[in-house]
């Protein structure tokens, strides 16, 4: 795991789902700390790399407890949550969310999950980045294949940037739409998809079945190094 004893607060009300998950992170070397409540839990993230939250609340709704906690914090939240409506999906990660894993779930891909999150928001980003045979130079506004250079416009360019800067989270389409075209074109995806179906033909070694430009169905879309 990311960090030697990663401390990550689990923000869950069923006593059954919160002790699987902390058994889970403690054999992958982790410190969770849980809390049934979110009174409880607010107080817990401050003093933890990670919240793992349950929207289900008895004492506050979980959009709030995120809304709440963007106020002071910029760590990382991933959702657990029964509610697999892509609404509820978007609500979570518009609010400022990470990350959003529906009930059930396995343990390998919660692991995983946890793993990017707290990688993303260890040390700084550096300028250069490599995955697969592609190589990035943020600074340097260049990318490579190689030693093929990649011919990228300042849009597409731009989005790739946002997607390294937010590697293993989901953006969702008004995200994205806003951070690469500004707050005017929040609504025009069509925008979107076409810029991400011409980096994936330029970055992806199969285009037709990426690697790392992810779709997040109904929701929009997820950088995986």
């Amino acid at each position: 795991m990311s960090g030697p004893h990663a401390r990550v607060a689990i923000v869950e009300d069923e006593p059954q789902i919160r002790r699987f998950v902390g058994d889970a992170l403690r054999k992958a070397g982790c410190l969770p700390v849980e809390t049934s409540s979110a009174r409880d839990g607010l107080a817990a993230a401050a003093e933890t790399q990670l919240v793992i939250l349950d929207l289900g609340l008895p004492d506050m709704n979980g959009i709030a407890f995120i809304r709440e906690m963007r106020r002071w914090s910029a760590q990382p939240i991933l959702v657990l949550s029964a509610r697999a409506d892509e609404r509820d999906k978007i609500e979570a990660l518009d609010a400022g969310a990470d990350d959003y894993l529906t009930k059930p779930f396995g343990v390998g891909e919660l692991l995983a999950r946890v793993r990017v999150l707290l990688r993303r928001h260890g040390p700084d980003m550096p300028p250069l980045h490599r995955f697969a045979d592609v190589e990035v130079d943020l600074a340097g506004h260049a990318a490579r294949r190689g030693t093929e250079e990649l011919h990228l416009t300042q849009i597409e360019f731009r989005l790739l940037a946002t997607m390294l800067a937010n590697a293993g989270k989901v953006l969702t389409h008004r995200h994205l739409m806003q951070a690469v075209w500004g707050p005017g074109h929040a609504g025009q995806e069509h925008y979107l998809r076409v810029y991400v179906r011409r980096l994936r033909q330029k970055l992806e070694r199969d285009p037709t079945r990426p690697r790392h430009i992810l779709t997040e169905t109904g929701v929009g879309y997820r950088f995986q190094p």
